[in-house]
């Protein structure tokens, strides 16, 4: 195995911001792994770990050993009663993972299609749409220690999942994995009976229009890809890495008392009482939509997601979202939080 100098990291990342990496490992299985642990003088560089670069800003050269996520593999693990027990590769595209287990009749991950990223990164972010989350048919993963080249094993409770959010997004010495881990395989419990989510207005628009009581897992996905067709941009042709911030969630008394200035405000109750408010309509409310700073801007068919017009930096994208920051600070009282990881 060697370490390529000076990889030119434009195609490695969505937002195809011009960087390089000054050193550079692809890693194919966990033996990869515990090869560069195994290696003195790669175990004590700093590591920054890359899956398809679908939820990153970089704003510039890479210092840190990238290793490059390429493990692939999907297979059923085992069948119960209650569910199917799906494992993929963490190099594993997602969405063609999620259309794998439709196509063998594994339902359950519909509602996550054409979410950008690999199966392993889609975990570290506990990705989710349209009422489901990676954490909501999560069963374990594997990983390798970056400081001892062990493997081992995490159960949900242990990954810590949150709103976009895992153990291993932090760097905490005590609890966190971000830089000390690499995950290489991820397992999912896929329910049977299979239930529907079709709770967000968009989906509730689709049964509509096709006069389905009870609409299958395959119509949802296809659904859910029409849906962010639509809305989202295709990062082959125009950078970005998908929804830029976090929707955030307030009180019931926040979001009244938002309602009372500002009737239209999207909105979802959550479970735990707690209201989670649509970012995007935020920052459209705010007049961002269309919107540049330099050659960054806000996708004119979503506000949510920030773009690269041509040759746009890193800091003209963190410029653009540092504004709408604070103009949606300014007017709702409310601190947006961005998605991706800024390097």
């Amino acid at each position: 195995m060697l370490i390529e100098k000076n990889v030119p990291l434009q195609s490695f990342n969505t937002f195809h911001i011009v960087a390089k990496a000054r050193a550079l490992v692809r890693v194919t299985s966990e033996a990869d792994v515990r090869f560069v642990v195994a290696q003195q003088e790669w175990r004590t560089l700093s590591k920054f770990i890359l899956g398809s670069g679908s939820n990153i800003v970089l704003t510039g050269d890479v210092k840190p050993l990238v290793l490059k996520v390429e493990i692939r593999g999907r297979r059923l693990l085992s069948e119960t009663a209650k569910a199917f027990i799906v494992e993929a590769g963490a190099g594993e595209n997602w969405h063609d993972f999620v259309t794998w287990t439709l196509q063998q009749g594994y339902s359950g991950l519909e509602n996550m299609a054409l979410i950008p990223g690999t199966v392993g990164a889609a975990s570290v972010q506990n990705v989710g749409a349209y009422g489901v989350e990676l954490q909501d048919r999560f069963e374990s993963l594997d990983a390798v220690d970056l400081q001892s080249g062990k493997l081992f094993t995490l159960n949900a409770a242990q990954c810590a999942f949150g709103y976009r959010d895992s153990v291993f997004k932090h760097a905490s010495m005590t609890v966190g994995l971000a830089g000390r881990a690499l995950i290489t395989k991820v397992r999912f419990h896929l329910p049977k009976p299979w239930r529907a989510v079709l709770g967000y207005a968009d989906l509730a628009r689709k049964v509509t229009e096709a006069n389905v009581e009870q609409p299958t897992a395959l119509q949802i996905y296809q659904w859910i890809c029409d849906i962010r067709r639509a809305k989202l941009p295709d990062p082959d042709l125009i950078g970005n890495a998908g929804s830029f911030f976090k929707n955030p969630t307030v009180t019931p008394e926040q979001c009244a008392d938002i309602i009372a200035r500002d009737p239209k405000i999207v909105y979802y109750h959550l479970a735990d009482g707690s209201v989670k408010l649509a970012a995007g309509w935020l920052i459209d409310a705010c007049g961002w939509r269309g919107k540049s700073v330099g050659n960054a801007g806000v996708y004119e068919k979503q506000a949510l997601v920030l773009v690269n017009r041509g040759g746009a930096t890193g800091g003209e994208v963190m410029t653009l979202a540092k504004a709408i920051q604070t103009s949606v600070y300014e007017r709702f009282g409310i601190r947006l939080e961005p998605e991706p990881v800024v390097v």
